[in-house]
């Protein structure tokens, strides 16, 4: 089993160039990032003092625009054999993610 060692996060620049490729409004990032509001995006992208994103919601929402279906579908089961009570449903409406292959 493999696990992440080192974690440096992706500068304010590099956030607002995935929130573009994407085509998503701070709400849909927000959505994606697993935060409440668009609101609570921007303080990863302004300000004079944005925060860091944090390695595991990272980790996250590269899970969510990376696996398929069926790959994100055992880690919900593992979630689940945990007790975790969870529910999916769609990916924000924007431009699809782009396939690493």
């Amino acid at each position: 089993m493999k696990r992440i060692q080192r974690y440096d996060p992706p500068s304010v620049g590099d956030l607002a160039r995935l929130k573009a490729e994407l085509e998503f409004t701070s709400s849909q990032m927000a959505d994606l990032a697993g935060l409440a509001q668009g609101a609570q995006w921007r303080k990863y992208t302004g300000g004079v003092q944005p925060r860091e994103l944090s390695q595991h919601m990272h980790f996250y929402m590269a899970a969510l625009l990376t696996l398929s279906d069926e790959e994100l579908g055992k880690v919900i089961d593992r979630m689940r054999s945990q007790g975790a009570e969870v529910e999916l449903g769609p990916l924000p409406a924007g431009r699809p993610p782009r396939s690493s292959e």
